[in-house]
């Protein structure tokens, strides 16, 4: 397994490094940061990827990210992880989410509701640092999509900066439709979070490079990353495909578009 997950993240590795150079200029020269998504795979799995390097996780669940996060072998064998959480927050789950070990990032803010509640729940666990957030965008208008809506982005960012202080505005996260032919030219949803990224910055005045965007799973993060990707998820190319529990899909409640990597 070790040797595996090894050669699977020196691959991906080289494929983002690829791609990030077929940029075009006048894009920020940021980096992609890989996260590897972990859904599903038991600990000893993040641990061996953990092992060759990799740094930053992704779960969709909370509850299994708490697990995971909270296990004292992943605890001791990985004490400078940091986990994004991809998925769809309810609110029920966000003070379990708060209380994750080593959480960095929560990718999926789409609604001032939503903002208010983590940033009091993060308030209430007295941090020393602000909890780094993005704004979750429905570029592709699809109900099967979470995310709010293309016209809402700038005002959400605005709250968030405002209104938030123990939130951090980092970036833009879309999960854009599946399956497009790229022989039609640029996807139309990664083009989209480009688009909504120059909007928030010029209304907001924010400098374009400070705005990260994550957008891109294992069907298209090279395409992502071409086009301004700064962070792509990507869990079945690097770990294999998944199996899902019964537990897992009784208690997920969130549909299965929204959980491909």
């Amino acid at each position: 397994m070790s040797e595996e997950i090894g050669k699977a993240l020196q691959s991906v590795r080289e494929r983002v490094q690829h791609a990030a150079a077929r940029r075009i200029k006048t894009l920020p020269a940021i980096d992609p940061r890989l996260v590897a998504v972990s859904k599903t795979k038991p600990v000893d799995v993040v641990i061996e990827a953990y092992r060759h390097g990799q740094r930053y996780f992704g779960e969709n669940y909370v509850q299994e990210l708490a697990e995971k996060a909270s296990d004292p072998s992943l605890l001791s064998s990985c004490p400078d992880i940091k986990w994004h959480f991809i998925g769809h927050l309810q609110k029920t789950h966000i003070n379990k989410l708060v209380g994750v070990p080593n959480l960095y990032i929560l990718e999926t803010i789409d609604s001032v509701k939503l903002a208010d509640k983590v940033n009091s729940s993060w308030q209430k666990k007295g941090s020393s640092e602000k909890l780094k957030v993005m704004v979750q965008v429905n570029t592709s208008s699809e109900d099967s999509k979470y995310g709010l809506a293309p016209a809402e982005t700038a005002g959400l960012v605005k709250h968030i900066r405002e209104k938030c202080p123990s939130l951090e505005f980092v970036g833009l996260m879309t999960i854009g439709s599946f399956g497009y032919d790229l022989t039609q030219g640029p996807n139309p949803d990664f083009q989209m979070l480009l688009a909504q990224r120059d909007m928030v910055c010029e209304k907001l005045g924010l400098q374009i490079d400070s705005v990260e965007l994550s957008m891109g799973m294992s069907s298209d993060f090279e395409h992502a990353i071409e086009v301004g990707s700064t962070n792509v998820r990507i869990g079945s190319t690097l770990f294999g495909d998944r199996v899902y529990s019964k537990a897992v899909k009784e208690g997920a409640n969130v549909t299965s578009t929204q959980n491909k990597s």
